[in-house]
């Protein structure tokens, strides 16, 4: 895969750019089902069938386990006992395999080579028919690695192409997902493309675009027709020393538009749920006033640039999150990640009730 080719996708960004209010509302026509990011609650440390009884008891249709290491076990009697609980709740569950770039520092080997991992998530697919199964390269590291993050894209492209077989045999895809800030849109999109969209779509994640110098609604137009799953929060950016703070939070107390943000998804990718994946506390820093950052993005346009910079210029500053003097940090911490995702929630079906109806 040559860097060149990259270039192609400028149009793109362009497009997206423009096109954001273009669409009138009445292209809506679907019902986005509001699922559970189990990340949201990673305080808890519980796993898949606790999991389960809490999404359900919160209103959810769709739980994600982006990663295996929420099974208890892997056997097939366990995680069938799983899907018939799933069932009689009336929800769908979402899952990762987690890393296939080989290369990758964040690259894991515990539940075998990516190759082996594809085919756990073949299996685990089509126990809890599942349309998509997710998977990643890593973070923001693999763009500054040998290489860069084209040399990380081509190994989990080679792996998802040499295994096209198995993966139509049984009618699922596979959703890359942009995680940490490794990959942009337009990145993205190509690898999609290259892999082939029979078996190959997108696990979207609008905060993590933030990371990334993205405004999330241009990625959500980029993409979206191509996503599968998603594993949503809030934002704030904001100017720094160095370039620009982000911080997650919330849904609803950042620069989100979910409103408009979850009409697009109804008319783009309407058979994909909404992952809630409330995250906050700390910012992040980008440092893009420091030449070693570019080093990471060598050949990405200034034009593609222009609305985040926007986004910081306009953004305002959030303090972080402080634990109370005196106070149990593992506690608090629990309780604030449970808080934040009922009232993300809470927000959503108080202000997008017309796409994203409260479970009856």
């Amino acid at each position: 895969m040559k860097r060149r080719a990259f270039v192609k996708q400028s149009a793109l960004g362009a497009f997206a750019a423009s096109s954001i209010s273009t669409w009138p509302a009445a292209r809506v026509q679907a019902k986005i089902p509001l699922g559970m990011d189990a990340h949201a609650v990673r305080g808890m440390r519980w796993q898949a069938g606790q999991l389960i009884d809490y999404a359900n008891g919160l209103g959810m249709r769709s739980l994600l386990l982006n990663g295996l290491d929420y099974f208890e076990s892997l056997d097939n009697s366990h995680l069938q006992s799983l899907q018939d609980r799933l069932q009689a709740q009336g929800m769908r569950l979402y899952f990762g395999v987690g890393g296939l770039s080989l290369n990758s520092p964040s690259y894991s080997d515990r539940f075998g080579t990516p190759t082996e991992l594809v085919r756990e998530g073949i299996r685990i697919a089509r126990i809890f028919n599942t349309p998509s199964v997710n998977c990643r390269i890593g973070s923001i590291q693999d763009r500054y690695t040998e290489g860069g993050i084209i040399a990380r894209m081509e190994e989990i492209s080679s792996v998802l192409r040499s295994m096209r077989s198995e993966i139509t045999d049984v009618g699922i895809k596979f959703a890359i997902e942009n995680h940490a800030g490794d990959m942009r849109s337009e990145e993205l999109l190509q690898l999609v493309d290259g892999v082939g969209t029979d078996i190959c779509g997108v696990m979207l994640d609008p905060g993590n675009s933030v990371w990334a110098m993205e405004n999330p609604m241009n990625q959500l137009e980029m993409l979206g027709k191509h996503v599968l799953c998603t594993s949503i929060r809030d934002y704030r950016v904001w100017p720094s020393a160095g370039g620009a703070h982000f911080q997650w939070t919330a849904l609803g107390e950042g620069s989100m538009d979910f409103k408009s943000y979850t009409e697009r998804m109804a008319a783009l990718c309407p058979a994909a749920p909404f992952h809630i994946e409330s995250i906050s506390g700390d910012a992040r820093e980008i440092p893009f006033l420091t030449e070693e950052f570019w080093e990471g993005f060598p050949d990405l346009k200034a034009s593609l640039l222009l609305d985040f910079f926007h986004m910081v210029r306009d953004g305002e500053a959030m303090e972080a999150l402080v634990v109370p003097e005196g106070a149990d940090k593992t506690i608090f911490m629990q309780n604030h990640q449970k808080n934040e995702l009922k009232k993300s929630a809470e927000y959503l079906w108080a202000n997008c009730a017309a796409i994203m109806p409260r479970k009856a």
